[in-house]
């Protein structure tokens, strides 16, 4: 069993090594074999300004947002205490006093 890594793109295990990259035949993706260790892509997620955001920061909401499935809203300037990013639509997961545990967009958030 050879000791090639898997595609990044679409996971196969049927990789082969051509020259100085690595290829997969099922997605046609390529990759310098130089490159191994950077394969792994780190998300960054950002705020609507361009800031680069971590978990347990605080983070202040830009746009009145609907809650849904009620008739509350959440305000512009409320704030946001010890985020934690995930994967998604709604990337991250917080509490909010009076709302209680939620999910915002990045995208209608600023770090403070």
């Amino acid at each position: 069993m050879s000791n090639l890594p898997c595609c990044p793109k679409c996971n196969s295990a049927y990789t082969y090594e051509d020259g100085g990259q690595y290829v997969c035949p099922e997605c046609s993706h390529e990759w310098s074999t130089a490159s191994e260790e950077a394969v792994e892509d780190r998300r960054v997620w950002k705020d609507a300004f361009g800031n680069e955001l971590k978990d347990g920061d605080s983070v202040t909401v830009i746009k009145d947002l609907q809650v849904k499935g009620s008739s509350s809203v959440v305000k512009v300037g409320t704030k946001v205490k010890n985020i934690r990013l995930v994967d998604g639509d709604h990337d991250i997961d917080c509490k909010i006093e009076g709302f209680g545990s939620m999910q915002l967009k990045s995208q209608y958030i600023k770090k403070v």
